[in-house]
């Protein structure tokens, strides 16, 4: 039986790989929207959004689907769905939204091709936008601004590319070098849309 730590371990190593865009992936998102929404007690959950590179179209993106749960009660996702999901399959960790250790904490998951073993989907579940979890919703921001703005998509793609080329067995490391862009680009969406 894996530690925590042995689980945070190996999955922090595996393949980070960038792929061209695939037109699945909004089908993807819808079918396992449809199914969280059927299987997770509905007082719980509230909206469901794909955010990531694989919401924005034509962007080359790790083949994995990033969705944005928002939940009502994060203490009472923990006592009622990650059992639900740990059920089917799914594995669950306790994250935090800064650094390593500190809160606020969230729900992430991730899904796996059953055959493969490939993650297809990472499940972030939080409470609402505003406070202590407002980091997360800015994501959707970041992502509308690179839909409208695809020569600011292609930069992006083009850092993750060498990123992933770098550094392909170390997830950590490849999130590090995209925090810079992440960071100002969303700052620069928050003013675009009146957000700031």
């Amino acid at each position: 039986m894996e530690t925590p730590e042995q689980r945070i371990q190996r999955v922090v190593r595996e393949e980070v790989a960038i792929v061209p865009y695939d037109p699945q992936w909004p089908t993807l998102f819808r079918q396992e929207k449809e199914h969280l929404l059927s299987c997770l007690p509905k007082d719980l959950v509230r909206r469901v959004e794909h955010f990531g590179s694989t919401a924005v179209p034509g962007l080359s993106a790790k083949p994995i689907v990033d969705m944005l749960v928002e939940v009502t009660d994060l203490d009472a996702t923990r006592a009622r769905i990650v059992p639900v999901l740990e059920s089917q399959g799914y594995e669950y960790f306790w994250r935090p939204t800064h650094g390593d250790n500190g809160p606020p904490f969230y729900a992430w998951f991730i899904k796996r091709d059953t055959e493969t073993g490939a993650r297809t989907h990472h499940i972030h579940m939080v409470e609402g936008d505003d406070g202590d979890f407002a980091d997360h919703w800015d994501r959707l921001l970041l992502r509308d601004y690179l839909i409208d703005h695809p020569k600011v998509a292609k930069e992006y793609e083009a850092l993750k590319t060498r990123l992933a080329s770098a550094s392909p067995h170390d997830r950590i490391a490849y999130t590090v070098g995209k925090t810079e862009f992440v960071v100002e680009v969303t700052e620069r969406a928050k003013r675009y849309y009146h957000r700031v």
